[in-house]
């Protein structure tokens, strides 16, 4: 009897799949060891993966971490647009949308983002790299915020208090950055929910 070989996975997959373990175990790697401690070597071998086929998809420590911030981001708004769909039928409450923003920038993606921040802060070339991506995320926060709250931002004042709501939101993040502030944060976006239903007639 003979036996029949199991179909190989295809190479484009193959290498597909050890990028994106390789995006997230940069990004395990710079939110538990930060940007000194994430090199090409240790992501590797977090990822299980040679050296070698870590330079293949990415040259430099750089476009490494680079690649995974921009990775995670995607996934940090994807994540909150999929918890708001599911949460009802109807629009959420204030402080639902608050609640997930918190969480959003609480996150050890949003930890990796800080590091790179961190290291692009006195790095030219980093800085250049990072600064569109940022704003690229700014941008689509915004637009989730918006549509979440479903607020009109022709309205004069709803753009800059959205605004507000998310540098509020980032502040808490890095306020638990260091130590759990888990209980006031919650105090904080209980207060803000009120005062945006307010401010936003919602």
């Amino acid at each position: 009897m003979t036996t029949q070989a199991l179909p190989r996975e295809p190479q484009q997959d193959r290498s597909r799949a050890t990028r994106q373990r390789l995006l997230e175990a940069a990004i395990e790697c710079l939110a538990s060891v930060g940007w000194t401690g994430t090199t090409v070597t240790v992501v590797a071998e977090r990822a299980g993966v040679s050296r070698g086929a870590a330079q293949h998809h990415f040259r430099t420590r750089e476009e490494l971490v680079t690649a995974a911030v921009e990775y995670g981001s995607d996934v940090r708004v994807d994540q909150v647009r999929e918890r708001l769909d599911a949460l009802t039928d109807e629009r959420p409450s204030t402080l639902d949308v608050l609640t997930l923003l918190g969480e959003m920038y609480t996150s050890p993606l949003f930890r990796a983002a800080l590091q790179l921040w961190v290291a692009a802060s006195s790095d030219e070339q980093l800085r250049a790299q990072v600064v569109p991506l940022e704003a690229r995320f700014g941008r689509e926060a915004h637009r989730l915020t918006v549509e979440a709250l479903g607020v009109d931002e022709s309205v004069p004042g709803v753009r800059e208090t959205v605004q507000a709501t998310l540098d509020l939101v980032r502040g808490l993040g890095l306020a638990d950055l260091l130590t759990d502030d888990s209980a006031r944060r919650t105090r904080l976006l209980q207060q803000w929910a009120a005062t945006l239903d307010v401010a936003l007639h919602r």
